[in-house]
């Protein structure tokens, strides 16, 4: 019985810890993104000038192309574009959360968030990027055929996007002589952009 609850006391006591340890660990993340900005940190529209778009240009063309296709682009819709396209940075849906709740006072539901998402990545105002579970506006104005590949900087969390027309024949022929049907292709890659890169350097 004593040996028991020593062994209770100590599972506790580890539980506790691990709860310390990734509260920790997401503290010091928190402090390192708010501490590396994306757009003040370094000039990315070097490397990337389609991220240079004005907010206010991305959502004009959205809301262009929601009333050439008979769409609505609703208020909550709108809000979470603008968002995106003002940060210019992978945001997502609990961040989205927050920052309209202290635009606004009041928090969006989750399931709300979701469906605007969903609605502007099937229009193709946003990406999704699957290995950051995060969002990022799209003002580029590429096809929604278009093969992009995504540049994601694991030190500012800047994301670059390419159109790569020849890693598409080749993704298709390597499915094609396996016999495959894909169904969606996602192409990122992780690493430093170019502006980190040179920082690190210097």
């Amino acid at each position: 019985m004593v040996r028991r609850n020593i062994h209770a006391r100590c599972n506790i006591r580890m539980r506790d810890l691990a709860f310390a340890t990734r509260a920790n660990y997401m503290s010091r993340m928190s402090l390192r993104l708010e501490t590396r900005p994306h757009a003040s940190a370094h000039r990315h529209d070097a490397c990337c000038a389609g991220h240079a778009v004005p907010a206010e240009q991305t959502l004009a063309a959205a809301e262009q192309t929601c009333r050439a296709r008979g769409l609505r682009l609703t208020a909550q819709r709108r809000a979470v574009l603008e968002r995106l396209a003002v940060s210019q940075r992978p945001l997502g849906a609990y961040d989205l959360i927050e920052l309209l709740r202290a635009e606004t006072g009041r928090a969006p539901a989750p399931i709300a968030i979701y469906r605007a998402l969903d609605f502007l990545r099937e229009n193709g105002f946003i990406h999704r990027l699957e290995t950051l579970n995060a969002f990022i506006a799209c003002p580029h104005g590429h096809g929604a055929s278009a093969r992009v590949v995504f540049l994601i900087c694991e030190t500012c969390r800047h994301v670059e996007e390419a159109v790569a027309e020849k890693l598409d024949k080749t993704l298709g022929e390597i499915a094609a002589a396996q016999g495959f049907t894909p169904r969606r292709q996602v192409v990122e890659l992780a690493g430093s952009c170019r502006a980190c890169a040179a920082e690190s350097r210097s």
